[in-house]
């Protein structure tokens, strides 16, 4: 089978020209028509020779994805469903990417479109509020099918595309780093998608040893699942914290290197009566002490059989003056997309596919 070019870095494609006796600058033309004007036919390449096209299409193929499904949310957000190629473990694959768009004040025109999209195929870091970690790690993704979700969901919400892309759908980005670090320079370069690395986030339970990658290889926003206040609390909801316990990562933030005006987003999804007590909150207020960092609190999105509640709303703001009221920058993110399962957490492509 042959290579999908998409999957492959600028360093990769200038390799395969130096060993064909092209010159570097090749590579940039051949991933400019790729990524930037999209073709997938190496013929239609017109500014290379043709010797240079046809060993193209002897090596690499140039694989689209499509949605299979888009479900359509009465606030305006929208689900897609992508089935991939190959199965793993005996399973086929698939994943959903979300398009969330933002009005301003008035409810008029839209001023922000975010594309949510996936790293892996399922998820196997078993977070309990979460829907798709009840799928387990089917597989990892390709850079290429990181990226095409970025062009399916543009090419939906045309003719405006999506302002700001957040690796926070299916799979832990970190825990598939090399294939995300090469969709994120696609992303970022002006040959590829020319995305702002400001309007991209990548969001992660906590693998404390590749944040430094993410943050000294990429120019991108962090954001960080914390959603407990004590060891114990954050094991029981998130199993990572038992490799990677709160002093360990909290101890990798505080070590980045952060541009001036950069911060640490640490999101904390409100699950009543496990951890948002007043406690908590306090708690978490000391452990953030000298981090420059805002708290985005998550409701909790329900799904079948999670086991969780969602805080009540005046509880999730009784929090939020909490950490206000001792200097913390906390948002509180709207839920969206609920009626399709869309929302945080809801992801799970069984429901979707039903």
């Amino acid at each position: 089978m042959l290579r999908d070019i998409q999957d492959l870095s600028r360093a990769d494609i200038e390799a395969w020209c130096a060993a064909a006796g092209d010159p570097p600058y090749r590579a940039t033309q051949i991933l400019a028509w790729v990524h930037r004007k999209g073709v997938d036919s190496f013929a239609r390449m017109s500014n290379l020779s043709r010797a240079l096209r046809e060993r193209l299409a002897n090596d690499f193929t140039v694989r689209r994805l499509t949605p299979a499904f888009v479900a359509d949310a009465a606030d305006g957000t929208r689900k897609l469903l992508f089935h991939l190629p190959g199965e793993a473990g005996g399973r086929p694959a698939a994943i959903e990417s979300v398009l969330i768009p933002q009005f301003d004040r008035e409810g008029g025109a839209r001023d922000r479109l975010t594309l949510c999209i996936s790293s892996q195929a399922g998820c196997g870091m078993g977070c309990g509020f979460c829907a798709t970690a009840r799928m387990g790690l089917v597989r990892n993704l390709s850079p290429g099918e990181i990226v095409a979700q970025v062009r399916a969901g543009a090419a939906l919400a045309a003719p405006r595309p999506p302002t700001n892309v957040v690796l926070r759908g299916m799979g832990e980005p970190l825990a598939n780093y090399e294939a995300v670090r090469t969709a994120l320079d696609i992303l970022a370069a002006e040959w590829g998608y020319a995305s702002s690395p400001r309007r991209i986030t990548v969001s992660t339970v906590g693998l404390a040893p590749v944040i430094p990658r993410l943050i000294a290889e990429t120019r991108v926003n962090l954001a960080v699942s914390l959603s407990g206040t004590t060891d114990a609390q954050r094991s029981r909801l998130m199993p990572v914290n038992r490799r990677y316990p709160l002093a360990e990562l909290l101890a990798a933030c505080r070590a980045l290197s952060l541009p001036r005006r950069k911060r640490i987003t640490f999101e904390y999804v409100m699950l009543g009566g496990e951890n948002d007590s007043d406690a908590d909150a306090r708690r978490l207020v000391r452990l953030l002490h000298g981090l420059r960092v805002k708290v985005n609190l998550i409701p909790f999105n329900p799904f079948p059989g999670s086991g969780f509640v969602p805080t009540p709303r005046e509880g999730i703001v009784h929090f939020q003056a909490l950490l206000r009221e001792h200097g913390l920058n906390a948002t509180i993110r709207e839920s969206r997309g609920q009626d399709i399962q869309a929302a945080c957490g809801q992801l799970a492509v069984a429901r979707a596919a039903a």
